[in-house]
């Protein structure tokens, strides 16, 4: 496998990351607990050590599954999780309990996911959204008490704006800030994120690279998720928003089989391909999807490949929000 660097600085991880989310949360409750981690055992063995987790994902099952995993094997993983949101009992909704950045729950936070994950220390530790009323000073202050405790260490930010990361890394140095970023949702190009990142030297984790799996190619109807799967009510999974992306898949798809590549492996190659820094975490559950994903890190793209893309797939391509009002209240643009 080959590594990047987290920003100029930072630490080298796996040039492709692994979203551990989907195995506890998000996409059904009917999860696989067995496949899950027949997959973090898979990801041990093709080199990827760049794992992503969160307090939210079950809420806290998937730190659990995480910490069960490592035991006797944490020094094998570069391991990242989240915190931030506020979480109540029988929480289903991840934006029920809104967010917390203030500096008693940083210290309360961080204590919990210790314990769940079975460590002494967090490699980078994430507010996983920005809280608009708790100065970002302020939050980050008190995550950067966690590094000079031995409890973290590095920091990150994930769906902040360029200017919160500017004033982020005056407090203490940001290692990664993460945010969506695929061919269909290309905004941190346009906000001035990816350009805050290069000029301050902060490496940049795109989640959800693969379009929440869309373009794969797998996905042809809205029929083909599961009842319980948030997809369904996602803006860019329903009526003519789906059949207008589905267009834009079929395109890549076509672009792929040019290349004899996956869909899958040549949107993650775009991504790899936009900057020496940026380092994918595409989610999965399954050995199978692991091990293709893990091929686009091989996948070398031409400037022209690169601009058949961009022509099959420009900005502003994608049909509908990436999120619910709510969620999108809650990302810093």
């Amino acid at each position: 496998m080959k590594t990047r660097t987290l920003g100029r600085n930072g630490p080298a991880v796996s040039a492709l990351g692994l979203g551990c989310m989907g195995m506890s949360f998000g996409y059904t409750t009917d999860t696989d607990e067995s496949e899950s981690l027949a997959t973090l055992s898979r990801a041990l063995e093709l080199g990827v050590n760049f794992w992503d987790t969160a307090e939210i994902y079950g809420p806290h099952t998937n730190e659990q599954l995480i910490g069960g995993f490592l035991k006797g094997r944490r020094d094998q993983v570069f391991l990242a999780t989240k915190f931030g949101f506020v979480i109540t009992p029988g929480m289903q909704d991840a934006r029920a309990g809104g967010i917390d950045g203030s500096p008693a729950n940083v210290r309360a936070a961080v204590e919990g996911s210790l314990k769940r994950l079975g460590t002494d220390y967090i490699d980078l530790y994430y507010q996983h959204r920005v809280d608009p009323n708790v100065p970002i000073e302020e939050t980050v202050g008190a995550m950067a008490d966690l590094v000079r405790a031995g409890k973290v260490r590095y920091l990150g930010l994930s769906e902040a704006s360029a200017d919160t990361l500017r004033r982020a890394n005056a407090v203490h140095p940001i290692t990664a800030l993460q945010s969506e970023y695929s061919l269909w949702t290309r905004d941190p190009e346009e906000n001035g994120v990816l350009a805050a990142c290069r000029e301050l030297g902060i490496g940049f984790v795109p989640y959800s690279p693969l379009g929440r799996g869309f373009l794969t190619g797998a996905i042809r109807s809205p029929e083909d998720f599961e009842a319980d799967d948030w997809r369904r009510t996602n803006p860019r999974f329903q009526g003519e928003n789906f059949a207008r992306n589905l267009a834009l898949v079929e395109q890549i798809r076509q672009l792929a089989a040019d290349k004899g590549v996956s869909p899958g492996q040549l949107a993650l190659a775009w991504v790899l391909a936009q900057d020496e820094h940026i380092v994918p975490i595409p989610g999965t559950k399954r050995r199978t999807y692991l091990e293709e994903n893990v091929g686009a890190v091989d996948v070398a793209l031409g400037d022209d490949e690169l601009t058949r893309i961009e022509l099959a797939f420009p900005l502003h391509a994608a049909a509908g929000a990436r999120y619910v009002a709510a969620g999108m209240q809650m990302i810093e643009r």
